[in-house]
């Protein structure tokens, strides 16, 4: 029965505090209540600037987020252009200098076709002149081979010709000395 009573007793003490409670909340508002509307209208109209404060944010932001975005855009499209341009410059620069190398390829080559000849003709050339001058300094050492050749035939031959006969010799030293012997003997002559 004690814990009835005690239940009781504390559903009257939470009845009283708040009936305490209203009570002192009408007194709050006859003491405080000028001032708590003041400040709640201040608050009201703080809340309505700083909802439209932060409306007008919003929206300056969205602007300014907006002409930044259009400026971005515009710069990325620039920049594009650019690229675009500088590539195709480029691309146009790359076929010329491919071109030049081409052409100085096609030179080089023609040149190079031209010396090749040039080369071949000249070694034509001296091939031709070697083939001249051994001929004729074969011609000649024939020649002077071929004359050598008559003259040793025509002194040998006068040689033969102009020499004596062994047998001649002998009867012509015999003679000499025999003539040489009568010279150095006077009275073997004659007496």
């Amino acid at each position: 029965m004690k814990n009835e009573q005690h239940s009781n007793g504390g559903d009257g003490k939470v009845a009283l505090d708040e009936q305490s409670a209203g009570s002192l909340d009408k007194v709050r508002d006859i003491l405080f209540g000028a001032q708590v509307r003041d400040a709640d209208r201040r608050f009201a109209r703080l809340e309505e600037r700083i909802a439209k404060e932060a409306a007008d944010l919003k929206e300056d932001v969205k602007k300014r987020l907006g002409v930044l975005e259009q400026f971005v855009k515009h710069e990325v499209e620039s920049l594009a252009e650019r690229l675009k341009t500088e590539h195709e410059t480029r691309s146009d620069a790359l076929k010329d200098l491919a071109r030049e190398l081409r052409d100085a390829s096609k030179a080089s080559e023609k040149k190079f076709g031209q010396v090749d000849d040039q080369v071949a003709r000249v070694q034509r050339e001296l091939r031709q002149q070697l083939l001249e001058t051994h001929q004729k300094v074969t011609d000649e050492i024939q020649r002077e081979a071929q004359d050598g050749a008559a003259r040793l035939a025509r002194e040998s031959s006068d040689l033969r010709n102009e020499k004596l006969d062994r047998a001649a010799l002998a009867a012509m030293l015999t003679e000499v000395a025999m003539r040489l012997t009568d010279d150095l003997d006077p009275g073997a002559n004659g007496g």
